[in-house]
């Protein structure tokens, strides 16, 4: 029996996030540029994105470059643009093909010119598909999203739009980046690294985590139905007893203990 057919349909993480990490590391470990484990990564990506469809996935979140990433060499982040502009439009007639709409999260204001563009007409071009929503995660970090998120809470206490002292943890997720987007149930890193890096801090809160030492370009369909079989073998508390759960009483994620 493959790794696939253990797989439970009926209990599916509804969101899937994954941090594409490895790429620089495979090309180098061949004797190539970074950029040629980029190019890779790309395959990668479609291959996942194909498997999440097919299992019936709602959301795929991908995190493709973070804030700090625009610290690295010029000509890797020059590259990388260029690549995601090439992809990006190569992909769109597929992701239309597959009903898959495409979203992104992120500071876009950091983009080039030529890259905002690409983006813009993908999501308008996408925005009809009902299927698998793929959210890239381009130019994100958490801590970003939290201090943006902070500064317009902050706004609309000044300008007398909300009561301090009914800010709520639902009124926070509300200016989220990810605010119409459900928490990942389970988040994926590639290539042996076993931590988060500033990567949905708050949304990842009750998720089960995932580390393989597999990079980013091997990543493929087996992984990922590896990783959803290990998800399903684990238990989910939120913070409740394992007595508690097995009894099937109601889940309160907001509880920790």
């Amino acid at each position: 029996m493959s790794v696939k057919d253990q797989i439970n349909l009926e209990k599916l993480p509804r969101h899937i996030a994954i941090i594409m990490d490895g790429n620089g590391r495979w090309a180098e470990e061949k004797g190539q540029d970074r950029l040629y484990g980029h190019f890779h990564g790309v395959e990668s990506v479609r291959n996942i994105v194909e498997g999440c469809a097919e299992l019936g996935i709602e959301y795929l979140t991908l995190y493709a470059f973070s804030t700090e990433n625009w610290d690295r060499p010029l000509r890797e982040v020059t590259g990388l643009m260029e690549l995601l502009v090439e992809t990006i439009r190569k992909e769109v007639p597929t992701l239309n093909k597959n009903n898959i709409r495409l979203h992104v999260i992120g500071d876009m204001s950091m983009l080039p010119d030529y890259a905002k563009k690409a983006l813009e007409e993908a999501l308008e071009m996408t925005s009809h598909n009902t299927g698998l929503n793929l959210v890239m995660a381009l130019s994100y970090s958490s801590r970003w999203e939290l201090v943006e998120a902070v500064k317009k809470i902050a706004v609309e206490v000044k300008e007398g739009r909300l009561d301090p002292a009914q800010i709520s943890q639902d009124t926070l997720e509300k200016f989220l980046v990810t605010s119409e987007l459900p928490d990942p149930e389970l988040m994926i890193r590639t290539s042996g690294e076993y931590r988060i890096s500033n990567f949905l801090l708050y949304q990842l809160a009750y998720a089960e985590l995932y580390f393989t030492s597999t990079r980013w370009p091997d990543f493929r369909k087996e992984h990922l139905y590896e990783a959803i079989a290990d998800f399903q073998k684990r238990e989910r508390r939120f913070g409740k007893t394992s007595h508690q759960v097995q009894d099937d009483q109601p889940v309160n994620p907001s509880v920790t203990g």
